[in-house]
């Protein structure tokens, strides 16, 4: 069946549709194959470990003797390859990648230098596994991020691999506009395969149907497919498994969109009863005490950089009493945690008053309640522009939110988390927006998952939603540290800054 059922809002920036896109037109391949990728990242793993095991035997001579520095390489490689560390990847991600070879060369050179020891005892063999293993991890952590980096500078220069999306209903589309969106993928949308296509309102990627589940042979070999993404439509289950297979025939990649993908998160685990899989679903409790000690360190963390950011605070505090003069401080009432009100602080950006001159992004709201039932006309009231040229400096680096470092000392908010909204546009988007009030579960934050990929400003607030409701549901310390670390990145290129 179609999927219609989960509303989605097509207010994301302008989508870029290649112009090597169109009706009969076949279909540019990327300068360098995703295939290839896997092989260059093979070749600088063997350079790299080479060069690592030279390095341990000149420090720790005779240390990794030929024979055994001959296991250690065909045994890492080994290893990686085990490891998944070869294949080709839907995401151009670094991080798990990198954790997962520095602990392969760990566990390799143990083992290789546990094993020489018990068959001819070499001496030094155990500090030249550990200058092995150091130089090893640098060498090939350096060599996987320059390669990195190349890939992602391909991808955003060529667009990424052809990919056709089966299934032109709501979760085929939003799929297309994520991909098209993020480059990073890799992937380039070129299209849909859909007998029975849906033609949802306000979509900004107009991608082509370009046939039904018996073309697809004909499409991959016409525009070049590499990737064919899986997505719902009218198709029956035995039509779709086929459908798989002949990918698998054809080559190219193929992932799949799960029936229930609204609840698979980061900690599934699959188990198998026979060849029928068994996905098992684990969700953050939000109401455990991993949260409570994570709200608990919030608040030390805030004590400490009130401290140490108190001579900026001081400073902008004086530019905004002297430009603006009047109260230093904006405060308003916004909902955080179980729908509980709190006053937030912000540095003064504006001239005027929101009760008297109507609210900043009420454009914006009115967008979101567009299509959604409620009367937007007569729901928010416009306003014009009142930031003076200070405010659009403290909003441009974010400097106007610092105030919010009490609000975390005071336990109204946490440093990570969905940003709060104001109680009136709660009201309206509660029972228009899908899933809206399950973000209310934790405490709002001062950055989150869905702030530094861009949903900021103005935004699409369904997809807000889906990524704050992602993370409350996949909460771990190492996640809120990596939205710690990529928040400044972020406002330095002022994603979805307004």
């Amino acid at each position: 069946m179609t999927d219609q059922s989960a509303p989605i809002e097509a207010m994301a920036a302008p989508a870029r549709v290649p112009a090597w896109i169109g009706a009969g037109a076949p279909a540019r391949r990327t300068s360098t194959p995703n295939r290839l990728w896997p092989v260059l990242r093979a070749g600088l793993d063997l350079v790299s470990l080479t060069t690592a095991l030279a390095i341990a035997a000149a420090v720790v001579p005779p240390g990794l003797t030929a024979p055994w520095a001959l296991v250690a390489l065909v045994g890492t490689i080994t290893a990686f390859g085990a490891g998944n560390l070869y294949a080709p990847r839907p995401r151009l991600a670094i991080a798990h990648e990198l954790r997962r070879a520095v602990t392969l060369l760990a566990l390799v050179s143990l083992a290789v230098a546990a094993l020489a020891i018990v068959v001819s005892r070499p001496q030094g063999i155990g500090d030249a596994a550990v200058i092995h293993w150091l130089a090893a991890s640098t060498l090939v952590a350096s060599g996987r991020l320059a390669l990195y980096g190349g890939q992602r500078a391909t991808a955003a220069r060529t667009g990424g691999s052809p990919t056709l999306i089966v299934g032109a209903g709501e979760v085929g589309h939003r799929m297309a506009r994520r991909i098209d969106e993020d480059w990073s993928l890799g992937l380039t949308p070129i299209g849909f395969l859909d007998k029975e296509p849906l033609d949802p309102a306000h979509d900004d990627l107009p991608l082509p149907v370009l046939g039904a589940s018996w073309d697809l042979e004909d499409v991959v070999a016409h525009h070049g497919v590499q990737t064919v993404v899986i997505a719902f439509s009218t198709a029956p289950n035995a039509v779709m498994v086929e459908l798989v297979r002949r990918c698998w025939r054809l080559g190219v990649d193929v992932y799949v969109v799960p029936r229930l993908f609204e609840v698979e998160g980061r900690r599934t685990r699959t188990e198998h009863l026979g060849a029928m899989p068994l996905v098992g679903l684990h969700v953050s409790d939000h109401r455990g005490w991993q949260f409570e000690l994570k709200y608990a360190l919030d608040r030390v963390f805030a004590a400490v950089s009130l401290l140490l950011l108190a001579p900026v605070l001081a400073v902008v505090a004086l530019l905004v009493k002297v430009t603006m003069g009047g109260p230093v401080l904006f405060r308003q009432r916004r909902v955080g945690r179980d729908g509980h009100d709190f006053d937030i602080l912000k540095f003064r950006t504006m001239r005027g008053a929101p009760e008297l001159h109507g609210d900043a992004n009420s454009d914006w709201a009115r967008l979101v309640l567009v299509g959604t039932g409620v009367d937007a006309e007569t729901a928010v009231r416009p306003a014009a522009d009142r930031r003076t040229p200070l405010g659009r400096v403290l909003r441009a680096l974010s400097l106007d939110e610092l105030p919010q470092l009490w609000n975390v000392l005071r336990g109204d908010m946490s440093l990570v988390g969905p940003r709060p909204e104001m109680p009136h546009y709660v009201e309206r988007f509660e029972n228009a927006i899908y899933r809206y009030p399950d973000r209310h579960r934790v405490k709002s934050g001062l950055t989150g998952w869905a702030q530094i990929h861009g949903l900021r400003g103005d935004t699409s607030l369904s997809d807000r939603i889906e990524w704050d409701n992602f993370y409350i549901e996949n909460w771990t310390p190492w996640l809120d540290l990596k939205i710690l670390l990529f928040t400044l990145p972020a406002v330095l290129r002022r994603q979805g800054a307004s």
